[in-house]
Parts: structure tokens; sequence; C-alpha cells
């Protein structure tokens, strides 16, 4: 119980301060699983492909076995757990899915920790401050009451080891270049593979006092076709790139910050808006899952093959 308690105590702390601390504890954990990965995604289109390549692929990749983790173990949300907890704000309506390991953490783990990782040679001020940034994202969740200390703690285990086995997997094909497309077929059969798991595996069907389904697991399926979808889109956008766009980096100049930004305004907008569209149009599962395969494939392939194709029109005297 003494997670349970932990929570309790910081509900707690939260009231006596009137929540004063809940928007910015809303807007670390939000910013995590929406804004964050641009940073990466400018990194890979602007400054550095292969650092900007390796944070993405490990966030994706964290997903996809998050995703896994999450539907096999089916652990109930704190609140499900014990009646006392009641989450923050509107913290709640971004709790979705099963509870354990915490989404928010491993997409916080593998972005914040990518960024660490690519900058400790130039700048370990903001090498630090990104690694402090894990911790505080994990520990909104807590305060937020909407996750458990263990909950968050595997979720920052995971994402460092999911780090770390694709910092060797990236090693391993710099020196042997031609390996890369069974690594990226691999990575295509899992997706399939989990999403057939997750599709067939049973789930535990709990019912409260009053006959309600505690936790439905159609709707807990739906984060998990979004999230494998990562193994699946990933490795078809690095192929289509690797085989026929082979882009190189803007540069940091006025022009390359600003070819970068422009392509940030879509992608925000796909993050804000698409989802519910194709929701309504596909259905939870594959709204999900296609949602995902159009972003990840806008970020690997198709915005750097526009900025392939503009830039071929520049004078070279022009060119950054």
């Amino acid at each position: 119980m003494f997670d349970i308690n932990y929570l309790l105590m910081l509900q707690n702390f939260r009231n006596s301060i009137h929540d004063f601390l809940t928007p910015l504890m809303e807007g670390v954990s939000l910013f995590s699983i929406t804004m964050l990965v641009m940073l990466p995604v400018f990194i890979y289109w602007v400054v550095d492909k292969k650092k900007g390549l390796f944070t993405l692929a490990s966030f994706f990749f964290c997903r996809g076995i998050n995703a896994l983790i999450k539907l096999t173990v089916c652990a109930y949300r704190p609140w499900i757990r014990d009646s006392r907890i009641i989450p923050a704000g509107d913290a709640i309506s971004t709790a979705t899915g099963y509870s354990f390991p915490s989404g928010h953490t491993i997409s916080g783990g593998t972005l914040y920790g990518g960024l660490a990782l690519n900058m400790w040679q130039y700048s370990k001020a903001f090498s630090f401050a990104s690694l402090f940034m894990i911790l505080l994202t994990g520990f909104s969740r807590n305060y937020l009451g909407v996750h458990t200390p263990q909950d968050v703690f595997v979720g920052i285990l995971e994402s460092f080891v999911v780090l770390y086995i694709v910092s060797k997997i990236f090693e391993y094909v710099l020196f042997n270049p031609e390996s890369e497309k069974m690594f990226l077929i691999a990575s295509f059969v899992f997706g399939w593979l989990g999403l057939a798991y997750i599709t067939f595996k049973p789930y535990p069907m709990d019912y409260d006092a009053l006959g309600n389904l505690l936790v439905d697991p159609q709707k807990m399926m739906r984060d998990g076709y979004g999230d494998l979808c990562s193994f699946i889109a990933f490795p078809v956008a690095r192929f289509i790139e690797r085989k026929w766009i082979r882009f190189k980096p803007i540069g940091l100049t006025k022009i390359g910050v600003l070819a970068g930004c422009i392509g940030l305004v879509p992608l925000y907008f796909m993050i804000t808006h698409m989802k519910g569209f194709l929701r309504a149009a596909l259905g939870g599962n594959w709204g999900n899952f296609t949602f995902n395969f159009i972003t990840i494939l806008y970020c690997i392939a198709l915005y750097p093959l526009i900025m392939k194709i503009v830039f071929a029109f520049v004078p070279k005297r022009g060119r950054p």
C-alpha cells in the first residue's frame, strides 16, 4: 500500500495549496506526449540526421514495447484500485489505457534522454536539464494521481534500456550498413505479430458493485494499435528515405531554421487535430494506427523529400 499512501500524501499536499502547481504538472505531462517530439524531428531535418534519427527510433520503439507490456500486465489505474485517489484537473482525460508502465514517462525518458545523449559533448548543462525533465515528467504523473511510483520507475528504466539497445544497434549498423535492412524487416514483422497478440489475447473482465465493467479492453487496445504501429511505420519510412530520398540536413542557417519551422507547423496540426478525425472515420484501433503511420512517415520521409525537392530549385548561392 506504500504506492497508494504516497499518492494520497501528494493529493493532500495538492489540496492544501489549492492546486497551485497542478497546471504546471499538467503542462509538463502534456508537453512530453505532444510538443516534445518536435525537438528531435527538427534536429533530424536541420542539424544532424543521425542524432535525430537515433532519438526518434528510440522513442518509436519504446512506445511499441511499452504497449506490449501494458496490455500484458493490465494493471488498473490508481483511482480504480482505491476510490480515495482523485486525479487532479484534466489529467484523467489523457490517462488512457492501463497504468503500468507510464506512457508519458517513457516518452519523456526516450526523448529527453536522447537529447541529453546527443548534446552531452556540446552542453552538459543542457543534458543535465534534460535528465531533470525526465524526473519531473515522471513525478508529474504521481503528483496528478494517474500513476503509481512503480509505473514511473519502470517507465524510466524501460526508456533507458531502449536508448542503450538502440545505440548499440546504430553502432552495429554504422560498421555493417547492409544489416540495417535486417533490423527494419524484423521490426516490421514484430509490429504485426504484436498487433495480433494484443488483438487475440485474453483481458481481465472485472466489474464494480453495480455490474459495470471496470475497464473495457476494447478501449485499452486502442492506444496499443497506435503505439505498435511505430514498429511498422518506422521501418517503412526509413526504408523509403534510405533507398530513394537520402536527404542531408539543411544546417543551422536562417533558411535552414525557417524550413525546419515551416515543416513543424503541419506536424503540430497533425498531433493536435488529426487523431480525432481518423478515429471517427476508421474507428479507434485503426484510426490510431493510421494517425501514427502518417505522422511517422511525414517526419522520417515525406518532409525530407519536400525539402530536397524545394532546395533542388534554390540557386547554389542561396542554399544553406
